[in-house]
C-alpha cells in the first residue's frame, strides 16, 4: 500500500507529510517527504484555541481539514503516484486521559471530501475509551519497523521513549521537549534556537533545575502522558518564577533538564541498551544532544536517514493507517494502559488498492 502520513505535533512547527510504501508491516520506503510550516496566524489559533469558545473550536476543526487537504493536494503535485490511503494524526487541542478525553482537529471527512482519497484519523479517542492513556502510539512503529535499537527516543515537542523489556513494548513521554525550548525562544522573536547555540552560551540556573527536576509527573510510574495542559499548568509557572534571566541561562537549564530526563529514562528502564535511535526536531538540536551523550556514557546514539529522523512520527502514522485497513492491532494496551490492544482510527471514504 501506498500512504501519505500526516503529522501536527505539539512544538507547532508545521505539518509533516510523509509519502510511503509499505510492502507489509515491517517494511517500508520513504518515496517523499515535506514539512509545511504553519502561517503566523495559524500559530496563534492553534496555541490559544483550549481557549476558545465551542464554536470556534469547531470552525477550527473544519478549517484545519481544509489547511491539510490544501496542503495534501500541493504535495501530490510535487510528488505524484498511487495513493490508496492517508493517516492523519491532527492536531492535539486537549489531552486529558484521566477524564477520559483526548481531542485532535483536523477534520477527516473535509480532508476526504477535498481530495478524493479516503482517510484514517482520530487514532487516540477508542484507547481512552478503553481506559488507555490514547497515547504515545508511535511505539507499535518502534517495534515493527526500528526494532533493533535497544531504543527509541522521539525529541518532539515531547519528548518520549520506548524499549522493549520482558517481551513487551514500554513507552511513556518523558518530559517537555521543543514545547518549552521554542516558547523560550519566542519570547526574544525567534522561532527555535537554531543546533541550541543560544543554549550553548548560557549557564545553568542551578535553583530553577533542582525546581524542575522535583516536578512530580516525573517520579509516577508509566504508563503516563503529559499534553499542553500539564505543561503550562505545571511547567511553564515554574519558568515565568525565573523570567528575570537571561533567555540564554533559561534555554541552557531547561536543555540540562531535558538531558537529565532522558538519561534517567534509560538508566531506569532496568535493561542494558547498547544502541539508542533519536528522532524528530530535537535531534538537530546538536548542544542537547551533547549533554544527553555526557550522561548516557558509552551508549551509541545511531544516526539514520535524515528524512526519517525528521519524518518518523508521520511514517508511524502512516503505518498505524496500514495496521487499521488490514483490521490489525495498532495500539498497545501495554504503552498505553488500556484494559487491551486495539485497533483505532476512524475511516473516511472507501480503501480501495491496487490488489482490490
Amino acid at each position: 500500500m501506498r500512504i501519505i502520513g500526516l503529522m501536527s505535533g505539539t512544538s507547532l512547527d508545521g505539518l509533516d507529510v510523509a509519502y510511503c510504501e509499505f510492502s507489509d508491516s515491517s517494511h517500508f520506503q520513504l518515496l517523499a517527504a515535506e514539512t509545511y510550516n504553519y502561517p503566523a496566524s495559524w500559530q496563534r489559533r492553534l496555541a490559544t484555541l483550549h481557549e476558545a469558545s465551542a464554536e470556534e473550536y469547531a470552525l477550527a476543526d473544519v478549517e484545519l481539514g481544509r489547511f491539510f487537504a490544501e496542503r495534501l493536494l500541493h504535495f501530490r503535485e510535487k510528488h505524484p503516484g498511487r495513493v490508496d490511503l492517508v493517516a492523519s494524526h491532527g492536531h492535539t487541542v486537549f489531552h486529558q486521559p484521566e477524564r477520559g478525553l483526548t481531542a485532535q482537529i483536523g477534520d477527516g471527512n473535509v480532508i476526504h471530501a477535498l481530495t478524493g482519497l479516503p482517510v484514517v484519523g482520530d487514532f487516540r479517542r477508542l484507547d481512552v475509551a478503553l481506559g488507555g492513556q490514547g497515547a504515545p502510539l508511535v511505539p507499535m512503529g518502534d517495534r515493527l519497523l526500528f526494532g533493533d535499537y535497544d531504543a527509541c527516543l522521539n525529541l518532539g515537542g515531547i519528548a518520549n521513549i520506548s524499549y522493549e523489556a520482558d517481551g513487551r513494548r514500554v513507552a511513556y513521554d518523558v518530559v517537555p521537549c521543543n514545547m518549552a525550548l521554542n516558547h523560550l525562544a519566542g519570547l526574544i522573536g525567534m522561532t527555535y534556537d537554531a543546533g541550541g547555540q543560544l543554549a550553548r552560551g548560557g549557564a545553568v540556573v542551578t535553583p530553577l533545575l533542582a525546581r524542575l527536576e522535583t516536578l512530580e509527573y516525573y517520579h509516577v510510574p508509566p504508563p503516563k502522558t503529559l499534553g499542553k495542559e500539564w505543561f503550562l499548568r505545571c511547567f511553564l509557572p515554574v519558568l515565568e518564577t525565573f523570567g528575570a534571566q537571561p533567555i540564554g541561562n533559561l534555554l541552557c537549564t531547561v536543555s540540562e533538564h531535558i538531558a537529565l530526563r532522558l538519561a534517567a529514562s534509560i538508566q531506569q528502564s532496568g535493561i542494558e541498551m547498547h544502541r539508542v535511535l533519536v528522532t524528530g526536531g530535537g535531534a538537530n538540536n546538536q548542544y542537547l544532544l551533547e549533554q544527553f551523550k555526557e550522561k548516557i556514557g558509552s551508549i551509541e546514539i545511531d544516526s539514520i536517514d535524515r528524512r526519517i529522523v525528521d519524518f518518523k512520527e508521520a511514517i508511524i502514522f502512516a503505518l498505524l493507517a496500514y495496521l487499521r485497513a488490514e483490521g490489525r492491532d495498532n495500539t498497545l494496551a501495554s504503552v498505553t494502559g488500556a484494559c487491551r490492544d486495539s485497533c483505532g482510527g476512524a475511516l473516511y471514504g472507501v480503501i480501495r488498492t491496487s490488489a482490490g
